[in-house]
């Protein structure tokens, strides 16, 4: 009886212990897929971290960057193709809400030797990274402006027809 007893006790305790188990191996995987996941976008009350990358295909990553409004941002532009800065450069710029995208991009392709970015057009632009060649990073910060949706695009010539998205300001 008493043998009995214990496997029946053995029986009980082994199937609590494996399913206690599962639960730790779920959580361990639904974490494990959170991080995954994180984005590449942190924001806090002060700051928001936002990292975009440009590519040999002329395209960014994201269409959509979100902050609030007059919270300081930290912008990394990285260039993650291989093309030089001279068939492939990328920058990222934000204009302002009444600047004309074409007029812009039109403009920044005659301006090589200042970086595509046309200075009789500065006060259509927010802020704006250096060029980019492939494997190349530039960090900037500045303070958000009002509510409102920007635009930002990249000024090499040609490429603000295809790299271009929203800067939502909340």
């Amino acid at each position: 009886m008493k043998k009995l007893l214990f496997v029946c006790f053995a029986a009980i305790a082994v199937s609590c212990g494996d399913s206690k188990k599962e639960e730790k191996e779920e959580i361990k995987i639904g974490t494990q897929t959170e991080i995954k996941e994180a984005p590449s976008e942190t924001t806090d009350e002060a700051v928001a971290n936002v990292t975009i990358e440009g590519n040999d295909q002329m395209k960014f990553n994201k269409s959509v960057i979100r902050v609030k409004a007059g919270q300081k941002v930290k912008l990394t532009l990285k260039h993650v193709g291989k093309m030089g800065i001279e068939v492939m450069g990328h920058n990222w710029v934000l204009l302002t809400q009444d600047a004309d995208i074409a007029a812009v991009g039109q403009a920044a392709a005659l301006a090589k030797e200042d970086d595509y970015i046309p200075t009789d057009m500065t006060d259509q632009i927010i802020a704006h990274t250096k060029m980019l060649g492939g494997g190349e990073t530039d960090t900037i910060e500045f303070e958000a402006p009002a509510p409102g949706t920007y635009t930002f695009m990249c000024t090499f010539p040609g490429h603000y027809a295809l790299m271009k998205g929203e800067f939502i300001v909340e």
